[in-house]
Order: structure tokens, then C-alpha cells, then sequence
């Protein structure tokens, strides 16, 4: 047993004379030298001798020569964007390898320490650089730069044809960039065998099916809902503007759980989208816009679309009631504020139709009939109340000449139902309230133009507008062509004296006193006020 002691203690005896022959042994070894031992590299870079600040340079420079390596990113429909690997944020992702290797045989137990660089000056230390990218900057040159090549997927389409019923166009396949498929690629690649070198990368493309097919689409045969109304006194520009609304909404196809908007079909309201000045509401007035008699489009679709019984998501009624429909049966567009949205609540695709001839417009809505034959539809209008308009308002029109007036008539308030009626073999079964409108009351409305120079005609003007009668206002008007409105004006001093002594309860005004006062002060007004009415 004593001589088994001896030869164990002799066998550590020689390794730990071997172990302390090797360069920097022991702990005072590793403070004497923080330099890297031979044989050691990162990937292919030898870090012999190095300190850790020279290594750390070393790997960076030979990172830095990674980021220029162009990679060819390949696209949707045979299309590619080159980028640099530094595009990319190509970065170093593991700096805690300098670290390791500076330690490498001068950290841990004797024996640990002994074992790595006996092992070491067997074969060389190879830590591994990791490349890293930065996935931001992935994503956003995929988005940028290289979805701009997907290709659209064209759905299937009907046309109407001289047979009466519909040729089907069919659709075709999209491509469509998968980002965050593709971000993987180009990190698994980037990750494993990437050596600085050019390379191209294939991008993961997905297929887009087309919306519909022949088999489908051949099944839209059954009317669901038309309606047609009447603009039989409107002008030219009225009548274009629902012609060029009815072209934007024909030829809609919808699938099924699919929204369609009026107003985003419609708009923008410019001139070059086919639109003229017309007569549309604005505040309780009838005022000239670009798109005026847009709304008798989508109220003639909403009529349709009740019919076909599709889903409702929003309509407004207008402000005042309109002569097209019976009250409630409207659908008023007024931007995003006023839309008239529905869904295509059936399992089937629809098709809308619409057409204009002879001052009518018609929307047709197509799709798969799948309600009783013996079922029907009957829509009423119900007025719950009635606002009768009370006095007149006079606006004044600082934009238009003294003289000029305009008469807007009264408009009749009403809250009123709108009700979806259903039938079977002839017999009410069901009675449904579809929506209730509340169109405000509107005074006759005169609008009388107010730019002038003449202080007398000025006055007299803007005494009319403080009377708020129409009548009188029109009045004061038609004045200003004779005496530029100084009658009028000695007319209303008269009368703002006889209510001052009234409501001062004074002596009595003689009514005669009164009158020739009044003659004299228009006199008077008419030799201040020259003739400068007449050049206005």
C-alpha cells in the first residue's frame, strides 16, 4: 500500500513538472502575459499573440469585408434587388470569443488549465464567428424593395354579353413575397456557409389563387333586386354627374363576405373623374359642388340592394328630404361621414349592373336566387311627424353684387319609417322597420348679394338682412337698381324712430310727419350716396 501512495504522488509529481513547463503556467503565468497562446484562430483568422483589443480588431476587419459581399435577393416573376450584406446589418454576433481564447489555458483548475494546452499543442483552437443580421433591416428591404415585384392575383370576371347573359373572363395567379419566410432564408444562408463571398439568395414567393371561377361564376343568373329612378327636370351637369357615379359602380363584382362603398367607388369628386357642378345639400342650402346628384346613385343602389336583402353596414338620410324616393328610402353620400355601405351576405358572388337612359338610372344586382318562389317583397315609407318651416331667413352674399337674389324654397321637416314588408303566396307574414330619418325643417331662404362700394346702398342692404323678411329683403334688392337703395334705407330710419319713441313712450309720432321725413332723408341719402351704385 505504501509504495502505491509513492508511485501516485511521483506520477503527479512529473505532470505537474510537465504543466508547469508550459507557457504561462499558474495565475501568475495568465497576469504576465494577456496575450493569446499559439495555435489559437477565429475561423480563419490567427490569433496568435494577440491581446484581446488586437483580436477584437482583427475579427471586426474581417467582418467589415463580409458587409461589402453583394447578395442578389431573387424576387417574384423572375425579378431581383442586389443589396450589400452590410444592408442587411451584417454584424459580429459573438464577441465573447476573444474573451474565451485569451483565458484559453490560464483559467480554472490546474488540471483544466493543464488539458487545454496540452491539447493545444496537439491541434489548433478554432472558435467559430458568428454572423449575425439585423432582422429590422431585413424586413424593411424586403418590404421596400423587393415586394414591389409581387404580382397581383387577377380575379375572374363577368361581362355582359349580347345574349342576355354573362362571358366569364377567368382569373389568373399572383406571387406574392412571403417576408417573414424569406427573412429565414436569408438568415439560415447568411448562417451557414456564408463566406464574404457574392451569393444569391431565392426569396419564398407564394402563390395567390384567384377569386372565383367558371363553375362559380356560372351560377349568376338570377336578378336578386333591381330599382330605377327618375331625374327627369335635372340640367346637364346633374345628368352627367349620375351618369359618371353609375359607370364607377357597373360591372362590380362581389364575393361573398366581400364590403362594397359607395363613396370610395365614386370618388374623388374632381373634373377628371368625369364630375361637374350641381345642386347638392349643404347646411339647410342648396348649394353648387362638384358630384351634385351623386346621391341619387347610391339611393337607387340602396333600393336594390334592399331588395336583394344583402347586409346593410351604413346609410344616412339626407338633410332635407329629396323627391326621388318616397321619405327614408334615400342614401345621402357626404364623404366618409355620409357613405352608404353593404356586405355580400350570401354564399355566392353578385354582379351590379347599373345603366342610365332617358333621365332614369337602374342598378340590377345578379347572383344565385335562394329564397321561395312564393316569397315577395314590399317596401312602405311612413311619416311619424311633420315640421312645418316658420318665417324666412335672409342671408347676406358678400360674394355677389348689390341686387343680386336668390330664393331657396321652404323644405318641410319630417321623421319618417322606412319598412320591408314579406309576403308568401300573396299573405303579410312579417313586417320588419328597415331604418328611420328625421329631415330637418328649412325656412323659405333669400340670399341677397351685398358687395358694394355706396355706403347708403350698403346700409339699406344690411338693414334687409337684419329684418329676416324675405319679402322686404327682395324688396330692398330691386331698390338698388333705382336709387341704389336710399328709399329703402330713409323707409327703415323712419321706422327704428317711431319703435324708439314707442318703446320710449313718448308724444305720439304723426304717422303724415313721419312719412315726409322719411321722403326728405332719402333725399338727403340720395345726394350722399352719388351715383357709385351704378358702376357696381
Amino acid at each position: 500500500m505504501k509504495k502505491s501512495v509513492t508511485i501516485l504522488a511521483a506520477a503527479v509529481l512529473v505532470a505537474v513538472g510537465a504543466f508547469c513547463a508550459l507557457p504561462a503556467f499558474g495565475a501568475e503565468g495568465a497576469k504576465a502575459n494577456g496575450k493569446i497562446h499559439d495555435g489559437v484562430y477565429a475561423d480563419s483568422i490567427d490569433l496568435s499573440g494577440m491581446t484581446a483589443d488586437q483580436a477584437s480588431k482583427a475579427i471586426e476587419s474581417y467582418v467589415d469585408k463580409m458587409k461589402s459581399a453583394q447578395l442578389t435577393l431573387n424576387c417574384a416573376s423572375g425579378n431581383s434587388v442586389t443589396v450589400s450584406a452590410g444592408e442587411l446589418g451584417l454584424h459580429w454576433g459573438n464577441e465573447e470569443i476573444v474573451q474565451e481564447a485569451v483565458e484559453l489555458g490560464k483559467s480554472g483548475s490546474i488540471i483544466r488549465r493543464f488539458k487545454e494546452l496540452s491539447d493545444l499543442k496537439k491541434q489548433n483552437k478554432v472558435y467559430d464567428v458568428n454572423i449575425a443580421l439585423d432582422e429590422t433591416a431585413v424586413k424593411d428591404v424586403l418590404n421596400n424593395d423587393c415586394s414591389v415585384y409581387d404580382i397581383e392575383a387577377v380575379d375572374a370576371t363577368l361581362e355582359p354579353n349580347t345574349t342576355g347573359s354573362f362571358t366569364i373572363h377567368e382569373g389568373r395567379d399572383g406571387q406574392e413575397l412571403n417576408v417573414d419566410k424569406s427573412v429565414s432564408a436569408i438568415t439560415d444562408y447568411v448562417n451557414n456557409g456564408f463566406d464574404g463571398s457574392d451569393s444569391s439568395i431565392d426569396l419564398v414567393i407564394d402563390k395567390k389563387a384567384p377569386k372565383g371561377d367558371t363553375e362559380t361564376l356560372s351560377k349568376i343568373t338570377d336578378v336578386l333586386g333591381t330599382f330605377t329612378t327618375k331625374y327627369e327636370r335635372s340640367g346637364s351637369d346633374r345628368c352627367a354627374n349620375i351618369a359618371s357615379g353609375c359607370k364607377h359602380v357597373n360591372g362590380t363584382l362581389l364575393y361573398p363576405g366581400e364590403q362594397f362603398s359607395v363613396y370610395g367607388a365614386v370618388s374623388p369628386f374632381t373634373e377628371e373623374n368625369g364630375y361637374h357642378l350641381a345642386g347638392s345639400y349643404l347646411n339647410g342650402l342648396v348649394v353648387e359642388s362638384l358630384g351634385g346628384g351623386i346621391c341619387q346613385v347610391s339611393t337607387t343602389l340602396y333600393q336594390a340592394v334592399l331588395r336583394a336583402e344583402l347586409q346593410v353596414d351604413q346609410r344616412s338620410n339626407h338633410s332635407m328630404v329629396v323627391d326621388y324616393v318616397p321619405h327614408s328610402g334615400d342614401a345621402a353620400i357626404a364623404g366618409t361621414a355620409k357613405d352608404f355601405k353593404f356586405t355580400n351576405n350570401t354564399d355566392n358572388p353578385i354582379y351590379i349592373a347599373g345603366s342610365t337612359a332617358g333621365k332614369t338610372i337602374t342598378f340590377t344586382i345578379y347572383g344565385v336566387e335562394t329564397r321561395p318562389s312564393n316569397r315577395t317583397l314590399e317596401f312602405e315609407s311612413k311619416d311619424i311627424s311633420t315640421t312645418e318651416p316658420v318665417g324666412d331667413k335672409v342671408i347676406a352674399d358678400s360674394g355677389s353684387a348689390a341686387g343680386y337674389v336668390h330664393t331657396q324654397s321652404a323644405h318641410i321637416g319630417y321623421v319618417s319609417e322606412f319598412w320591408k314588408i314579406i309576403k308568401e303566396d300573396g299573405v303579410e307574414v312579417s313586417r320588419e322597420k328597415v331604418n328611420s330619418s328625421t329631415y330637418q325643417a328649412v325656412p323659405r331662404t333669400i340670399t341677397i348679394g351685398t358687395a358694394t362700394s355706396n355706403e347708403v346702398t350698403k346700409a339699406a342692404l344690411q338693414g334687409a338682412v337684419a329684418s329676416q323678411n324675405g319679402d322686404y329683403a327682395k324688396a330692398v334688392a330691386a331698390s338698388v337698381a333705382l336709387d341704389g337703395g336710399a328709399s329703402a334705407l330713409a323707409e327703415q330710419q323712419a321706422q327704428a324712430a317711431l319703435a324708439a319713441a314707442a318703446a320710449a313712450g313718448g308724444t305720439a309720432v304723426d304717422p303724415a310727419a313721419a312719412q315726409a321725413a322719411a321722403e326728405a332723408a332719402a333725399q338727403q341719402a340720395q345726394a350722399e350716396g352719388g351715383e357709385a351704385e351704378n358702376t357696381q
